[in-house]
């Protein structure tokens, strides 16, 4: 990584670590930050607990940039042992998190699946 890729990924770093610290999380998870900009939308979260593992979709908005909600997610997800699958796609002891995309930047809607990793 060169230095202009770590000048670039300092302020990231830095929400990252200011989302954990404040304890705002993704509706109908405690383990997943929610990123400084965005609001959960009205709907509540659907949430199902099943043998193979929890299911969680929620929406969420903001006056945000994609490109910034994937680097924030880059830098917060791995802190809390979440490995980075591609295409924004987070795994960790069996789930996955995906993570997609509508609107546009300014008025972004992000929507986080978390679901058993196939085969589970």
């Amino acid at each position: 990584m060169t230095r202009y890729h770590l000048t670039l990924m300092v302020p990231f770093l830095a929400a990252a670590s200011s989302a954990l610290a404040a304890g705002a999380y993704v509706p109908g998870t405690e383990d997943v930050p929610l990123m400084h900009g965005l609001a959960p939308v009205t709907e509540a979260p659907i949430v199902f607990d099943k043998p193979q593992g929890r299911i969680i979709e929620a929406t969420t908005k903001g006056a945000v940039r994609r490109s910034d909600v994937v680097a924030f997610y880059a830098a917060s997800l791995p802190q809390l042992g979440w490995h980075d699958a591609g295409q924004q796609r987070f795994e960790r002891d069996g789930e996955r998190l995906s993570l997609d995309f509508g609107g546009s930047d300014g008025n972004l809607r992000v929507d986080f699946t978390l679901e058993p990793e196939l085969g589970r």
